[in-house]
């Protein structure tokens, strides 16, 4: 399709192996030119493509790719990661509730389009452009989006954990905007981890260290490993984690073991491998993906529990080498109240909405601002009584932003 006035041509791609990994990545990761970390790595061709090539997206999951790509003159302009969903598993941001309502009423909640990154809860952009292209790139996916929605007679498309910036951008461009939220870490300058628990309350600070003795005294040593101090039998060893986390949470893993492997041919200088060993043997691992300024928390699983041993390999010791790198940011998944007495304050995430039936449009336009209201009292309210001590960070701008 083409955008006329702008001379935009719109093309839609059922594998992202059917454009250059350099013509997508200088949309999606613009930055790297510089020779550096991507801001995001979870939009990056290599990533995406792994999800493809490992059949954890694709045939028989509800997953279907199809990436928009637009071009002017014949150069890529912009792109975005677009899915085909036959259900809302593995999205984060739950529309279950929205499905219901309109199968109730007689619709079809399903197809619907979703531009995400599979299985990933952590915030980024998805109106991925060349820099200079920002507000043409972003109003012709944007209308690509609802066009392909409506041509194909689909309910809805949905554009989650987007920016804010975009989110403020599309509802201006009349899509729905919501508002969610999450608990990151953020460093506002510590030198060390003794400095972040400085910032802390008393009766946080104390109850911090005591879970970090206990969960290093649980009878090995833990690791941390990126690169190729990553090994293949670590991914064994996650695998077997990963497969009890995913069975327990969602019945089944998202991810195939295949994704593993890929990851480790072409993203492990962009991963963070937390093991804890026991007797020569992983027993608990974290797996964390590193971006220019953030570390982002993705998978948890053991096959031994041991008291706090969760959050000295999730938070504890992601908080620790973020510092040590001089990162900005921990961003710990989805959900998890626990997290804010270990010092991931609650900050908003955001999603894109676009309904096709008028009606069912106006009734979730009004849910969603009733929702934002209450989210933006939940923040206010979490933060208060967080861990940090009066002066600390909740009382201060973030710097980081």
């Amino acid at each position: 399709m083409t955008d006329s006035p702008d001379l935009i041509e719109i093309s839609m791609l059922e594998a992202l192996g059917d454009i250059a990994a350099d013509e997508w990545d200088a949309c999606a990761a613009p930055e790297t030119a510089d020779g550096g970390r991507p801001r995001d790595p979870f939009t990056t061709h290599r990533f995406l493509s792994a999800l493809e090539r490992s059949g954890s997206v694709g045939r028989g999951t509800g997953w279907t790719p199809r990436h928009l790509v637009a071009r002017k003159d014949g150069r890529v302009m912009a792109v975005m990661p677009l899915y085909a969903k036959s259900h809302s598993q593995g999205e984060y941001i739950f529309d279950h509730g929205w499905a219901d309502a309109l199968e109730r009423a007689g619709g079809d909640y399903y197809p619907k389009l979703q531009s995400a990154v599979p299985f990933t809860p952590a915030t980024g952009r998805r109106f991925l452009t060349r820099p200079g292209d920002e507000a043409a790139g972003l109003s012709a996916l944007t209308q690509a989006l609802v066009r392909v929605a409506s041509d194909n007679a689909l309910s809805s498309a949905h554009i989650t954990f987007c920016t804010e910036a975009e989110a403020i951008a599309g509802e201006a461009m009349g899509l729905l905007r919501r508002t969610t939220q999450q608990y990151h870490w953020l460093n506002r300058g510590y030198p060390d981890f003794q400095a972040f628990l400085d910032d802390l309350s008393s009766r946080k600070r104390k109850a911090i260290r005591k879970e970090r003795e206990r969960a290093q005294a649980f009878g090995g040593t833990i690791r941390a490993l990126t690169g190729d101090e990553i090994e293949p039998a670590h991914w064994d060893a996650f695998w077997a984690f990963y497969q009890d986390t995913g069975s327990r949470k969602w019945g089944r893993p998202y991810l195939t073991r295949a994704a593993f492997a890929e990851f480790h041919a072409t993203l492990r200088d962009d991963i963070l491998m937390v093991l804890a060993e026991r007797d020569g043997r992983p027993v608990a691992g974290a797996l964390n993906f590193i971006g220019r300024d953030t570390l982002y928390g993705r998978y948890w699983g053991c096959t031994e529990d041991h008291p706090f041993l969760h959050f000295e390999c999730c938070y504890y010791r992601a908080i620790d080498w973020a510092l040590a790198q001089g990162l900005s940011r921990v961003e710990a998944g989805a959900q998890g109240e626990h997290k804010l007495a270990r010092g991931y304050l609650p900050v908003a995430t955001h999603s894109l909405h676009w309904i096709a039936e008028p009606a069912f449009r106006k009734a979730v336009a009004r849910y969603l601002d009733a929702e934002r209201s209450a989210t933006d009292d939940e923040i206010e309210v979490l933060t208060a009584y967080g861990p940090f001590r009066r002066g600390g960070p909740a009382d201060r701008p973030d710097e980081t932003d």
